[in-house]
Order: C-alpha cells, then structure tokens, then sequence
C-alpha cells in the first residue's frame, strides 16, 4: 500500500510532512554533515586523550610551548592562544546576529555583521598560521638521544630554559661554508641545524650554569607538575648517547617533547583550521550575495542561517581542541 498521501495539492511524506522538524532539505542535509563532522573531531580528539594518558609522564607542558606573542618578546604562557579563541568566539555572536538581521529581512545589517564574522575568521586563520611557524621553527633548541628521548637545557640561574645558541661552542671543523667562493652549492639529505651534537656537547661542558632536563615530569613532592632535572654527571652521561640536535618540531621530531604531540597538534589543528578556512571562503560567496539581492529575491535568508549552523560548529569544535591541547 503507498504510504503516500495526497491533501488537496500538497503532497505529503509518511504522514510527516514534507519538512520533517520544520526543516527544509538544505538545513537537513547541513546537520547530516555536521553530525558526521563531529564524530570524525570526536574520533580524532579521543585518540588524542588515549596516548596522552599512555605517555603522560612525557608529555610536553602547553604553557611551556605555546608562549608567544606576536611582535611581542618574552614568556606569555596561553595569552595569544586565548585571545585567538576570543576572536573566534566574538564571531560567532556577529553570526547570531546575522542570522538575525535575515530573518528580520534587514539587508544592510546581514552585510556588516557577515563582514565582521569574515575578519573575525580571517584574523584566527592569519593567527593559526603564525602559531605553527613558531611551532616549527622554535626557540630553544633540544637534543635527541639514541632511544628518541628529548633533552632539553636550562639555566641553573634563572631557572628557565636555555637556548642551544647561547652556549654552544662554535668548531670550525664541524660545518661546510655554503658559499659560492667555495664551490659548494648543494648537498643531498635534510638540512643541518644550526649546531652539532660536538658543538653543543662541548659548550654544555664550558657552561657549569647550564643544565639538562629529561621528558618526564615529576609526579609528586616539591617540583611536581615540573619536568626532571638531572644532575651534573647524570647529564654528561645522557649527552654520551646524544644523535641529533633537534630545532622546533616536524612529524619526526620534536624539541618540545613526545612526537606525538607534535603529530596530533599538526593534524587535529590543521583539520580544524581548514575547516575555518573553508568557512571564511563560503562566508565570502554568501556576503557577497548578500550585497547583490540574491536573498532579497528570494524572499529569504535561509543561506545565511545554514552557514551559520557550520560557522557554529567550527567555533563549538575549537573550545574542545582548545581544552584537550592547551587547558588540559
């Protein structure tokens, strides 16, 4: 028997109505995504939390990596990371109101508060990048040993970390001049750190101010929550097993720590950024729209509603990513 009934001539679905919920077909299909979106993030979140709780004891400690701060020096744990989550945050609400401004079919207002949602975007897209040049590039410097352990150095002074550029002794025999009086133009491989493992070794040796600390964190006592710091001769004898010397991090290594870390934050992050990015762009299709009357038309602004619903989930995405990288 055809469950199809027809009404005067609107036709109408297993009884329910040819909008189940309310919701047209375009809104429907952009929870469909949304939900299938969000178990993915959710798939690769939870990954995440299970081998952070397997090498808990190694893992890096965010405030003592994500402490920068544009045109800015100095140690400003979490500050640029929460004011980019703000910026996102703040968006969201010009989004609200977009949706808003349409449903009230007020065209002028959909304009300026789709812009302001497009810059808001565009200044955490432009924050996120910066974020992973500094990520990649590094500050300190660190060394690995044979067993893919990171040490890094600190100065016994201020307490703080210490930069391998500070102490290093520089030997001549350990580096090629590229310059083209020498005739050396291009060698295969990786390129080399600025330092070599003899360079820092040596110079770890002529600074009795400069000490190591190992990966792991101290789990209880007076230095809990902080990362182990070895005496004398027990750096010595890491540095006797020490490979290479790591810059910044990459999908093979990492100064900060576990490479995992570093894997995760690459992808998890980047995933999302790209989301924001694609955001960003379809905001712009949408805006523009919007200035020539295309929803006007239509009679409608049911497109800004449905980017919105995207927009919100990016932005309800990020204070997960937010509280698993950096607040956690």
């Amino acid at each position: 028997m055809d469950s199809t009934v027809v009404t005067g001539s609107e036709e109408n679905v297993w009884g329910g109505g040819n909008k189940p919920l309310g919701a047209s077909y375009g809104k429907l299909m952009m929870w469909f995504f949304l939900v299938s979106d969000a178990l993915t993030f959710s798939g690769l979140l939870a990954a995440y939390g299970f081998s952070r709780f397997k090498f808990i004891e190694t893992w890096p400690i965010a405030d003592e990596v994500f402490t920068h701060v544009p045109f800015v020096h100095g140690n400003f744990p979490m500050i640029y990371v929460a004011f980019m989550t703000l910026i996102l945050i703040i968006s969201s609400v010009t989004m609200v109101l977009a949706v808003d401004a349409g449903h009230r079919m007020k065209k002028n207002a959909v304009i300026w508060y789709m812009f302001l949602t497009i810059i808001g975007g565009a200044i955490f897209v432009g924050s996120q990048a910066w974020e992973w040049g500094t990520f990649i590039k590094g500050d300190f410097g660190a060394i690995e040993t044979k067993g893919g352990r990171i040490l890094q150095f600190v100065n016994t002074e201020t307490g703080e970390r210490a930069a391998i550029a500070d102490f290093a002794k520089t030997i001549p025999s350990e580096r090629v001049n590229h310059e083209s009086k020498n005739g050396v133009w291009y060698y295969e491989g990786q390129a080399l750190p600025s330092y070599s493992v003899s360079e820092v070794i040596e110079g770890f040796k002529a600074n009795p101010n400069i000490a190591i600390r190992t990966e792991s964190i101290v789990q209880e006592g007076e230095n809990e929550g902080e990362k182990t710091v070895l005496s004398r001769a027990d750096a010595l004898a890491k540095l006797n097993n020490a490979t290479h010397v790591v810059e910044g991090a990459n999908l093979i290594r990492n100064e900060y720590g576990s490479r995992l870390f570093a894997d995760f934050f690459f992808f998890i992050t980047g995933f999302h950024g790209f989301h924001v990015t694609s955001g960003v762009v379809i905001n712009l299709i949408i805006f523009f729209n919007v200035i020539l009357g295309t929803y006007e038309k239509r009679g409608h602004y049911e497109m800004v509603e449905k980017v919105g619903l995207y927009w919100h989930f990016v932005d309800l995405v990020w204070v997960f990513v937010f509280t698993f990288f950096y607040l956690v």
